[in-house]
This record gives C-alpha cells, sequence and structure tokens, in this order.
C-alpha cells in the first residue's frame, strides 16, 4: 500500500508539473502576440472638415457598428468582465478625459482603422479593423472627421486583462481578439467600388456581415460566441429564398423576421437600422448574388 500511495503520488506530481508547464507555454506564446509591437505604414488622406462630411462621417459611424460598440457618445465603457474569459474596454474616442480624442492625430485614427494598431504600436483589441481597412479614402475621411467632432466625455476605463480560456481560445483560432493578425499591412488596399445599385456596393457595405455568418454568409457557429449561437445561412440556400427585399429590410429596421421571430441581442439592429433604404436594397443585391451554400444552422 505504502509503494501504491508513493506510485499515485509521483503520477499526480507529474501531472501537475505538465499542468504548470502548459499554462506557462499557453501565457508565453498568447502574451507575446497580445504585447507584440507593430511598426506599419499609414497612408495620408484627406480629412474633410464641411458640415455635409461630418453628417456622412456620423452615418459610416453608425452602419459600421462604431457606436454599437463605443456608444452614442463614443465615450465606450466594459464590454465584457468575466476573470476566467478577459476584462475588455471599449475605448473612449472622445476628447473628453480619459478619451483618445486629444491627442490622435490623423495619422493614429487611420492606424487604428485600417491596421488595428493603436498610438503605442500594440494591438487593439477586437477592433474590427480588419472590415473598416476596406473604407475607401473618402468615408475613412469622413469617420475621421466625424470623431474629431464629437462632444469631449470624461470616462476613463481600465487595462485589458486576458483570462486563461481568452487565452487558449486565441491559441485555438476560435476568439479573434487580435484583428491586427487577420490584415496583410503589406498588400495593397483594393479599391472601394462606385456607390449605387449593385452587388458589388452591397458587398462593401455588408462586409462586417461575414464576421458573424462566415466569409461565404453560410452561417454557422458565432466566432468567440458563447455556445449554442448560431448565426444563419444568408445564402439563397437558407431562410432569404422565401424572403422579400421588404421583409429584409423590415428585419435590418426592427430585427424581426417574416414569421415575427424577434433576432437576438447578436444581431447589430443597433447599426443596421441607420442603413437608407438604397443601402439596403444594394446589400440585399448582394446577399442574392452570393452564391448558394448547403445550410450550416444547427
Amino acid at each position: 500500500m505504502k509503494r501504491l500511495l508513493k506510485w499515485i503520488g509521483r503520477v499526480l506530481g507529474v501531472l501537475l508539473l505538465i499542468i504548470v508547464a502548459a499554462v506557462g507555454v499557453v501565457y508565453a506564446v498568447s502574451g507575446s502576440r497580445i504585447n507584440k509591437s507593430y511598426d506599419v505604414a499609414v497612408e495620408t488622406i484627406p480629412i474633410p472638415d464641411d458640415a455635409a462630411a461630418i453628417a456622412h462621417g456620423e452615418h459610416i459611424a453608425q452602419t459600421r457598428g462604431c457606436t454599437d460598440c463605443h456608444g452614442a457618445d463614443m465615450a465606450g465603457g466594459i464590454l465584457l468582465n468575466d476573470p476566467m474569459l478577459a476584462t475588455i474596454y471599449v475605448s473612449n474616442l472622445t476628447s473628453g478625459q480619459g478619451g483618445s480624442g486629444a491627442d490622435y492625430s490623423n495619422e493614429d485614427y487611420l492606424r487604428a482603422l485600417r491596421h488595428g494598431v493603436g498610438q503605442d504600436g500594440k494591438a487593439l483589441w477586437i477592433m474590427p479593423s480588419h472590415e473598416s481597412y476596406y473604407l475607401s479614402d473618402e468615408d475613412t475621411g469622413a469617420l475621421i472627421a466625424y470623431l474629431k467632432t464629437v462632444s469631449p466625455i470624461d470616462r476613463e476605463h481600465g487595462e485589458n486583462r486576458a483570462g486563461p480560456l481568452a487565452r487558449v481560445m486565441l491559441l485555438a483560432g476560435v476568439l479573434p481578439l487580435l484583428p491586427v493578425e487577420l490584415i496583410d499591412h503589406a498588400a495593397p488596399r483594393p479599391a472601394a467600388p462606385a456607390v449605387g445599385l449593385t452587388a458589388e456596393y452591397g458587398t462593401y457595405l455588408g462586409v462586417s456581415c461575414a464576421g458573424c455568418h462566415g466569409a461565404e454568409l453560410a452561417g454557422g457557429p458565432v466566432p468567440g460566441a458563447p455556445p449554442g449561437i448560431i448565426a444563419p445561412n444568408l445564402t439563397v440556400s437558407g431562410e432569404l429564398q422565401n424572403w422579400t427585399e421588404e421583409e429584409f429590410t423590415q428585419l435590418l429596421r426592427t430585427g424581426i423576421t417574416p414569421t415575427g421571430r424577434e433576432m437576438g441581442s447578436w444581431m447589430p439592429i443597433g447599426s443596421t437600422k441607420h442603413f437608407t433604404d438604397e443601402e439596403i436594397s444594394a446589400i440585399w443585391l448582394y446577399l442574392q448574388d452570393m452564391p448558394p451554400v448547403e445550410i450550416s444552422e444547427q
């Protein structure tokens, strides 16, 4: 019995060492990615200051999800507070105390929007720069112009912290914590399509859809979301094959499907409700133009 207990003790000791080593590796590797410094070349684009451009910039902020995360006042707040997963704050973009607006240059805004890199050269957490990367110079300039005019709000935030689960999910590729890693920073940016009722312009407007619905818009589990959060298939193989454009418009405006089902909080109605009728028509053409993919809702 004594020898058996001794053997069990040794096995448990080895297992403990393996666990400690594994945790150390996870923290070391994830930490190297989180704390990596980036030196990216930032373009220079015109930043307008007229009222029409600023109003257009506000529309961009509303439809591209900026206000969904940073709030209508753009002052940010706590997004997630789970010690095992992560503590994540959304930045205050105003010029108030604790905000970045007071000392952000045009170059700083562009570095964040097109590269996902902060003023300190580190990766911005969950900043969807892999989507805003595709914004035209005109739309990007208007957005920056708007951000520079928002009212100052004094609101300071704490530091972001990644817990053990977030680090494991990051290494496993199931948590898009660092969008900076999704961008080819050296590649020439593709030209934005002309504004109009075309599938191409709808693709440009609907670039954020792929974040939840996948590159082929076939739906499935949402990256980084809790289990059970399933994005529907948006191709003509899915539910949309039975919808009209008017019913699709109703969904984007109200979050309610033609059958009366209310979409959950993961559907960004706060953004989509601001699209104009013409923009929704272009997005509808984009979805109708997508190749059908087998339904993946589960």
